[in-house]
């Protein structure tokens, strides 16, 4: 059984999300509070497994009580917000920096068609937010990451082995990306970590509820030295530039070089979809691009990582540590379709290494071997 707290300053809204827990057999409400200070006596006394939580609240707001939490009583936190302005969701955001593992639009209410739909994602990460270990927060740390598993023997995924697989003649132009669960931190760290003279431009396809894309974007690029924003149909890709999908659009890219928004159907139940952008990106690009999937639930993407590679394109995959959710990454792995296994603080070095650098160092590591 998953012991919740929810946490928000409405009363019609936490009966709302008590209702929808409670209809779960696996999940029991162990506490409501209706402010930061009310949660974090709660958290002392109930045991939560999982917290969600509001972020406008009085008193001590949901940002400062998620801070407070994970500073004293580490425990995963669910933000669910029931705002769509841009500039509100990006602070919404920034309790990801503070320790939350994940946003959600709350979901839409009874009666509406897609309240089931959206309840049900709830509850399900709920449920996979329940199962990460997350650690104690101390000031000044940013984004969220899981504890840290026991080291386990396996194979050593390199450069070297994997290096080899790539064509020579091949440069990057083009870096593409996929994640779900647990991805805006880690997009943020990798984001964050670029270089601002980065070369190629980066396409970002985020699994998130509708209308956080834009408060999303804005979050990244406020800690990003690349220009981060949404992509719009019909724009040239330019170096060094970021573009995240848009809600209920499919991207892809062209051989002229632009972006194409399409409302073909959803793949995998989504739109946008992973791997609608990676055979694109494998059509137009071929060898001369670098794609990866970051942690996220379900299998969107990792089919069509294993075309790019087959096309000769680097691929990689985040490790099982370093994910909140090894579903995506996993299941690349597991096809075969990542050339690379990194955790998540290697990522933003191999990527600029590959697109600066990759004729040397696949030179280089010719030499080693």
């Amino acid at each position: 059984m998953i012991k919740v707290l929810v946490v928000d300053d409405s009363p019609v809204v936490r009966e709302f999300l008590v209702h929808i827990f409670n209809s779960d057999p696996d999940i029991r409400v162990v506490g409501i509070a209706c402010d930061g200070e009310e949660a974090l006596r709660a958290v002392r006394r109930q045991r939560p497994d999982v917290i969600t939580m509001d972020i406008h609240m009085p008193k001590l707001n949901g940002l400062d009580a998620t801070r407070a939490i994970m500073e004293t009583e580490p425990t995963p936190i669910v933000i669910v917000s029931g705002t769509e302005d841009p500039s509100e969701v990006a602070t919404t955001f920034n309790a990801m920096d503070a320790g939350a593992l994940a946003v959600l639009r709350r979901p839409a209410g009874i009666g509406h068609p897609d309240h089931e739909a959206m309840a049900q994602d709830m509850v399900q990460t709920v449920k996979l937010m329940s199962e990460v270990r997350v650690i104690r927060r101390w000031p000044g740390m940013r984004t969220a990451a899981p504890a840290p598993r026991p080291e386990i023997p396996r194979a050593e995924t390199s450069l070297s082995e994997n290096a080899r697989l790539a064509r020579e003649s091949a440069k990057p132009r083009i870096v593409a990306i996929g994640a779900s669960t647990g991805g805006p931190p880690a997009l943020e760290t990798i984001l964050a970590s670029l270089p601002k003279d980065f070369p190629v431009p980066i396409l970002i396809v985020q699994h998130m509820s509708p209308g956080f894309i834009r408060g999303f974007a804005r979050w990244l690029a406020n800690s990003s030295r690349l220009p981060v924003r949404v992509a719009a149909h019909g724009e040239s890709l330019l170096p060094g530039h970021v573009y995240v999908a848009p809600d209920e659009y499919q991207m892809k890219v062209e051989r002229e070089g632009k972006i194409a928004l399409t409302k073909n159907d959803p793949e995998h139940g989504l739109r946008p979809s992973i791997s609608y952008l990676f055979r694109a990106v494998a059509e137009v690009y071929g060898a001369d691009a670098v794609a990866g999937l970051l942690t996220g639930m379900g299998r969107d993407g990792a089919k069509d990582l294993k075309l790019l590679k087959e096309r000769g394109a680097i691929t990689f995959a985040q490790d099982k540590d370093s994910s909140v959710v090894h579903g995506m990454p996993g299941e690349a792995i597991k096809l075969d379709a990542a050339m690379l296994i990194l955790p998540l603080e290697k990522i933003a070095a191999a990527l600029t290494n590959l697109v600066n650098h990759r004729e040397k160092l696949e030179r280089d590591l010719r030499h080693s071997k």
